[in-house]
């Protein structure tokens, strides 16, 4: 019988410059510090787990991955249900000068898709009425323009 996984409980992510990545994380997306490992790791929560995503330092001169490499091609943050959720997030990046933003309407979600400070792909995203990948579970592959 196969392991059965109940949820995602953490992300840890390789960044360059620790401090920078940690002002992001905490100070851009609103993620609470709530620990550090010496100089090389912070962690962060959301606010419903001890930790949902953490910082590895690996140094200025890490080389970045190939595009075609690979690896984590993005981590999904989820910052509500409602689409002024996602409008107000896109304007709060703008103002502090994080761009480009892609949108994108999965049907059963709606995205904004950023980079943080070392090319780590982020998606913010609103989720629909859950009746529509209930009724159809294909929705998940549905990539459309928003726009907002």
């Amino acid at each position: 019988m196969p392991i059965r996984i109940e949820t995602v409980g953490h992300v840890v992510l390789k960044v360059r410059d620790l401090e920078r990545s940690t002002r992001f994380y905490r100070d851009v997306l609103g993620l609470r510090e709530v620990g550090r490992l010496s100089d090389r790791m912070v962690f962060f929560s959301a606010g419903g787990n001890h930790h949902d995503l953490a910082i590895l330092g690996v140094g200025e001169g890490a080389p970045s991955p190939a595009r075609d490499a690979v690896g984590l091609y993005h981590v999904a943050l989820k910052i509500g249900n409602r689409i002024e959720d996602l409008k107000a997030a896109k304007a709060h990046l703008e103002a502090h000068g994080i761009g480009p933003l892609r949108l994108t309407n999965h049907r059963v979600s709606q995205s904004l898709y950023l980079s943080d400070p070392d090319g780590n792909g982020l998606e913010l995203f609103v989720d629909a009425d859950p009746a529509v990948w209930r009724n159809d579970p294909a929705a998940v592959a549905t990539i459309e323009p928003l726009e907002l």
